[in-house]
């Protein structure tokens, strides 16, 4: 101790105008600004099945709660699905038979509905699926 009753400290370092280290970080900082249809797109991705939402969101430099918010907006149609993404309908093929038949409303027909590698055979009342057809077309 010094003859003041002060300990005497050493500093490896000169103190006069030392800042220290001082570390450069690159890349983006700060609030994005994404656009409606990116918003959409990380929400849509994020409801892929098997897909965590913390994965999406480190991938796309947000938090976990925008992408919950979006996800939200998304089902309740306050975001929009870009063009290249919306759901995308299987053509309707139907075989035509030798000699047509006439059907009731009550008879049920038989309807196939392929899709790359998966088949989905049904039987469906005809009104049922003339309703359906047209719902399908006026959503367009």
């Amino acid at each position: 101790m010094g003859a003041d009753g002060k300990m005497d400290v050493h500093l490896d370092v000169s103190t006069a105008g030392y800042a220290g280290r001082l570390e450069v970080l690159e890349g983006p900082t700060g609030r994005r600004v994404r656009s409606e249809a990116d918003r959409a797109r990380i929400a849509a991705e994020s409801l892929m099945p098997g897909v965590q939402v913390a994965a999406v969101a480190r991938k796309h430099g947000a938090s976990r709660w925008q992408v919950y918010d979006w996800r939200r907006r998304l089902r309740r149609g306050q975001l929009a699905l870009p063009e290249s993404m919306a759901p995308m309908f299987a053509p309707l093929m139907v075989e035509e038979t030798s000699a047509p038949q006439r059907t009731t409303q009550s008879t049920p027909a038989k309807v196939e509905i392929v899709i790359d590698d998966m088949v989905i055979r049904t039987a469906v009342d005809l009104e049922h699926l003339a309703q359906v057809i047209r719902a399908v077309r006026a959503s367009r």
